[in-house]
């Protein structure tokens, strides 16, 4: 996907706000992909972007969550976990689908199909110029920081 631009869709976020990547052209963003609300993996992950805010706001890159989860969900847990940026809502796949994020996974020895945790890296241009599939959380956020230290 790098360096192609990032797929046109609209889909309802945390605050009652609406998340189009075409609106955010100008300015870069951070989009993750993780798998579900309120567990431990996704929750570190969202607590370590947490910490950086500062750091990505410093860059002028604005980070975005999104998971299948309910705006419901993601309220309650962007409140719960004080995060300092919207969730995105993605309940029909239509973005999962549009960056290729659903692949069948293993849990506890059944086959599921679920989000694969991935992060893209998106310019001021709208093009997709950096990409992380199969993310592993410790150190995921410090990668990112530094690729979006590079780009501005």
């Amino acid at each position: 996907m790098l360096d192609q631009s990032c797929p046109s869709f609209q889909l309802p976020m945390t605050g009652g706000k609406t998340f189009d990547p075409a609106a955010l052209k100008g300015q870069a963003f951070v989009l993750y992909f993780y798998p579900k609300d309120n567990t431990p993996g996704c929750t570190v992950e969202g607590s370590d972007f947490r910490a950086r805010a500062a750091d990505f706001a410093a860059a002028q890159t604005q980070v975005f969550g999104i998971s299948r989860d309910s705006i419901k969900s993601h309220e309650n847990f962007k409140a719960k976990m004080e995060f300092p940026f919207d969730l995105v809502s993605d309940p029909d796949e239509i973005a999962c689908g549009a960056f290729g994020v659903m692949k069948m996974k293993n849990m506890y020895g059944k086959q599921v199909r679920g989000v694969e945790r991935s992060t893209f890296l998106i310019d001021k241009e709208g093009r997709i110029v950096k990409e992380w599939r199969g993310v592993k959380v410790p150190g995921h956020v410090e990668a990112v920081l530094s690729a979006v230290q590079q780009l501005t």
